[in-house]
Order: C-alpha cells, then structure tokens, then sequence
C-alpha cells in the first residue's frame, strides 16, 4: 500500500512538473540554445530532452517549430528593436542628450540583450527575409546616431561617419566577445566619448586633468 501511495506521489509529481511548463518556458529555453549555439540547434527534440517531456507538450504551446523561430524573433523585436523604434519619429533634439540616450540601450542592457543581437545577426544570414529586417535595424540604429551628431553641429556627411564609427564599435566589441574589467570600462567611457563626439561637443564626463594632458 505504501508502495503504491510512492508511486502515485511521484507520478503525481512529474505530471505536475510537466503542467507547470508553459509557452513562456519552452521559448526562454529555445533562447538559450540559439544564443550558445545557433539557430541550426533549436530543435524540438533538443527541448523536449531537456524538459523531459514528449514533442506532445511542445506542441500544446505551438503550432510549429516556425511558430517557436517567430516567438524568438519577437522577444529580439521587443528588446533590441522596440527601444531604437520609440525614438525613430523624435526630431528636434538635444544632441548629446540624445547620443546619450541611444548609446544607454547598449550599454544599460535593460532590455536590449547583446547576445540575442548576435544570433539573430548570425540566423539571418541563412534567411533573406530577415536578413532584410536586420539590416533595416541596422540603418535605423544608425539614422539615430547619425541625427544625433547633427544636432550637434556636423555636417550631413561627418554625421555619417561619426554614426556609423560608434555603430560599429559597439558591434564589433559584441561580435569579439570583448571582456573588459568594470573599473576599466567605467574610466575609458569618457575617453570613448570624446573619441566620438569631439571636437565639437566635449565628453562633460572627462577629467579636467584628461582633457588638458591629452590636448597638449
């Protein structure tokens, strides 16, 4: 009796592990997998090992595995599109603030996710359609720096330049996986904006001491 009374709880038990997996669950952990590796490895068997569960439950949540590849790309439209796109019709603006502004999605993380940029990035180069979509976010991203060294006071295409300089630089330190000391980034962040943004508007976060020992 007591035998059976185990059994039961146990079964009772995986039954209700496998109720409590949701749409939400099955997605964060395709995520993952696409961020470490690829979008080749996002496979409903993969999931379904790691959930112990049959390909039943996954498609209790989705219709497909496309369906599952829409859900990632649109947590990657909410968090690393959606915060570009709140700016895109913003015209008349403070330059610096606004460079500020654009360059704080980076770097604060919050919800913008580096990781999620590089794979998608990486995913599009296996389809036209959304390698299209990531490139109009790349112009968009770009077109928001650019109105930002405008404000400023450059010209069209020093703007331009400027735009896609720290563009590329915030990409490219993503795209190496570069690791740097917190202490480290949090001094040479002032250094990078006057690298940007000089020489007609100066970094108002770097040292007297910097700005004078430098110029001489």
């Amino acid at each position: 009796m007591a035998q059976k009374k185990a059994s039961k709880s146990a079964k009772d038990k995986k039954t209700s592990s496998r109720q409590t997996l949701s749409r939400e669950s099955w997605a964060r952990a395709a995520r993952k997998v696409l961020e470490k590796r690829g979008i080749a490895e996002v496979k409903i068997d993969r999931l379904a090992r790691h959930f112990k569960v049959t390909r039943g439950s996954f498609y209790f949540h989705f219709s497909s595995l496309k369906d599952l590849h829409e859900e990632l790309l649109n947590e990657w439209r909410r968090a690393n599109c959606a915060p570009f796109e709140a700016k895109r019709d913003i015209t008349d603006v403070d330059g610096l603030q606004f460079f500020t502004e654009i360059v704080h999605i980076w770097v604060d993380e919050d919800p913008f996710s580096p990781l999620l940029d590089l794979a998608v990035r990486d995913w599009s180069r296996t389809s036209k359609a959304l390698g299209q979509e990531v490139a109009r976010m790349d112009d968009l991203r770009i077109t928001l720096l650019q109105r930002a060294f405008r404000a400023m006071g450059y010209g069209p295409e020093e703007s331009l330049v400027r735009a896609r300089l720290t563009y590329f630089h915030q990409i490219g330190q993503y795209a190496l996986s570069f690791k740097e000391d917190p202490d480290q980034r949090k001094r040479h962040a002032p250094i990078y904006g006057k690298v940007l943004l000089a020489p007609l508007v100066q970094e108002p976060n770097l040292p007297k001491d910097w700005q004078d020992g430098e110029d001489r």
